[in-house]
């Protein structure tokens, strides 16, 4: 009798026969995390399975040797790329048969048209680029199940090009409504320095927010800013976002109603993110802004879901189910702040808590 074939995940059994390395957990050090040779890229990777990254996304983390770079790419999934370290190029095979490169350094942010070439170059003679991508190659591959078919189909989406001069670095600001004004490009050159963000009061006192309109797709993308001293309040939404650390000193707490936290400290380019329906509050403890870059399914212009696109419809000027106002907070979550700013402050650095 052959083998019964039932409760089949077709990205888990790809990555199986791809062999390539995968880190799991609440949250994972990118920074540090190991990687191996991945033949389909030409280059070392591994991928990253957090416990919240959901259905339809998962990460990737490249590593550029000096010098080195990918083998040429092509693929029906889409897919975000966050410059961890280093410095290199792209070079981007066009719709509309053109070849256009940009360059990149720690801190950018780039999505290329669906289904175009490209290639990823280490500019560095040096030093390794690290590079991490969330796609949603899950998604593709659990819908179609066939690699030839993911990697190697020729079909431009010309449509989704845009405008060229996205990958220059230029935009379009589209405003809206608070926590959901858009920047619309294909890569931003560092996220460190963006000066687009807009205030979004409303998830903080002092809080920043942009949201992304990446290459006219469906995976989604937001910056926040904590102000110095300052947290967020407390929130709960679904699973799938993968969060970047990339800069200031702080912590996350992350918990179930009626059940202790879980702290999750961060460090640059820390990786975390709350499973499905977990409390969770982001606090900055550090002497500058702290920023941190969400990528998950479903975006703005296409939320795909219909639970993205009650998230989109939701303002929060007034209270609601999905936050929690500082007033109404537990007393030791302020309590917890301030002791660790002021541990901060004895280190040499002022930071004065302030909401």
């Amino acid at each position: 009798m052959s083998e019964i074939r039932w409760m089949i995940d077709g990205y888990e059994e790809w990555l199986a026969r791809e062999g390539v390395l995968v880190h799991q957990g609440l949250a994972v050090d990118l920074m540090t995390a190991t990687t191996q040779p991945w033949a389909r890229l030409g280059a070392n990777a591994a991928f990253v399975h957090l416990q919240a990254r959901g259905d339809f996304c998962s990460l990737q983390l490249i590593d550029l040797p000096p010098g080195g770079a990918t083998s040429p790419q092509r693929h029906l999934y889409e897919e975000v790329f966050y410059v961890l370290d280093g410095q290199g190029s792209t070079v981007v095979d066009l719709p509309n048969g053109k070849r256009q490169s940009f360059e990149w350094t720690k801190g950018s942010l780039f999505s290329l048209p669906l289904n175009a070439g490209y290639r990823l170059h280490n500019a560095s003679g040096q030093r390794t680029a690290r590079l991490a991508s969330v796609s949603d190659l899950p998604t593709v591959m659990k819908l179609y199940r066939n690699d030839r078919f993911v990697f190697g189909t020729p079909f431009d989406f010309a449509e989704r090009l845009g405008e060229e001069r996205f990958l220059r670095g230029e935009g379009t600001f589209i405003p809206t409504r608070e926590h959901r004004h858009m920047w619309e490009t294909n890569y931003v050159p560092n996220l460190l320095t963006f000066d687009q963000m807009r205030l979004s009061p409303g998830r903080g006192a002092g809080s920043l927010n942009i949201m992304f309109i990446l290459a006219d797709g469906t995976l989604h993308a937001h910056m926040s800013e904590i102000p110095v001293g300052a947290y967020k309040k407390a929130h709960v939404h679904g699973e799938g976002y993968h969060i970047f650390q990339i800069s200031g000193e702080g912590y996350s707490l992350y918990w179930h109603k009626g059940q202790p936290a879980e702290r999750v400290d961060w460090t640059y380019g820390l990786l975390h993110s709350p499973p499905n329906r977990m409390w969770h509050q982001h606090f900055n403890v550090s002497s500058e802004p702290a920023r941190y870059l969400a990528i998950g399914f479903g975006s703005q212009r296409y939320p795909f879901t219909a639970e993205k696109m009650q998230v989109i419809q939701r303002t929060y000027t007034v209270k609601s189910d999905v936050q929690i106002e500082y007033a109404d907070e537990d007393p030791a979550i302020r309590r917890l702040f301030e002791e660790e700013c002021a541990k901060f402050a004895a280190r040499g650095t002022a930071s004065r808590p302030t909401r």
